[in-house]
């Protein structure tokens, strides 16, 4: 069978046997496990930064941890909210013609929302769909709230790609209405004082903070041990 530019790009499909892809892994079962008095089952994943590689890195991340939920067997849908810059469609080689905004607009996509398969089991990705002219008011209205519990029905776990904190407010909208965030931090780049700002803005819109992503670290040691070949 041809490889998808998904199986191309993502780690978890790539090697899934890899020190990296055994992250995600972990990653998922810490999210699944943050807390049993209040489970998480919408997460919504996004850096601090506005920068281009900052940004594309934050998708790949959220893509990969998808894959682990659906490799797990828990029904999963991907959700790119990030109206300014979306990438899962381009991660997975799909169309943007439909996706969330089509049901921000249109009855009808409630009742039938436009996901679509990946070619993984049980994963699934809503595309941003056309872009808006004010992403921030797509996110903050009343059918968002909507649009997210039609999904959280349809699906065990709901991970939400956002803009960058400290670029538009759109993250800090939706995480407020979500189960939990978790920050995707890059080693070496992300500045300690952009991740304290991030952080006081999730917090002064009581957002869940599950955690932080490190990525772009030194990998040392990670090639030995069980996670080896």
């Amino acid at each position: 069978m041809e490889p998808t530019k998904a199986t191309v790009q993502l780690v978890t499909l790539r090697n899934a046997r890899s020190p990296a892809a055994e992250a995600y892994r972990s990653l998922r079962t810490n999210i699944m496990f943050s807390s049993l008095e209040q489970p998480v089952s919408t997460l919504l994943l996004t850096s601090c930064a506005s920068g281009r590689a900052d940004a594309d890195e934050k998708s790949a991340v959220l893509a990969n941890l998808a894959v682990t939920f659906a490799q797990g067997g828990h029904r999963t849908i991907l959700v790119d909210a990030d109206l300014r810059r979306p990438r899962q469609h381009e991660l997975w080689g799909l169309s943007n013609e439909h996706g969330l905004t089509t049901m921000m607009l249109e009855e009808g996509a409630l009742a039938e929302p436009p996901i679509v398969e990946t070619g993984v089991e049980d994963l699934f990705v809503l595309p941003s769909g056309p872009l808006p002219a004010i992403p921030a008011d797509v996110i903050g209205s009343q059918r968002m709230g909507d649009v997210a519990g039609v999904l959280k029905a349809r699906a065990s776990f709901i991970l939400y790609d956002a803009p960058p904190i400290l670029a538009a407010t759109d993250a800090l909208l939706l995480g407020s209405l979500l189960d939990g965030v978790v920050l995707s931090l890059r080693s070496g780049v992300t500045r300690r004082e952009d991740a304290l700002r991030a952080r006081e803005a999730l917090e002064r819109v009581h957002a869940r903070i599950l955690g932080t992503v490190l990525t772009n670290a030194p990998r040392e040691m990670a090639d030995r041990g069980y996670g080896s070949t």
